[in-house]
């Protein structure tokens, strides 16, 4: 029992700190706070903020001069 908390804890912060640098990573390259990535990390509220980042307008894509025609 003690060697699972010994590698299960440190594996989770691991784990949660690199998918909410991702996440940091990606709203950042789309123009919004990094600190909504915090938000990743609540259970319900992260499937809801992926849906609404997929559709929400991004500044990033708004103001880049190297936009595809396809987004406009």
């Amino acid at each position: 029992m003690t060697l699972f908390l010994l590698v299960f804890w440190p594996a989770l912060i691991v784990a949660a700190a690199v998918y909410v640098w991702l996440h940091a990573r990606i709203l950042h390259r789309a123009g919004r706070s990094r600190l909504w990535s915090l938000a990743m990390l609540l259970p319900g509220v992260n499937i809801v903020l992926i849906w609404v980042f997929a559709y929400a307008d991004w500044p990033a894509l708004r103001t880049s001069k190297a936009t595809p025609e396809i987004f406009e």
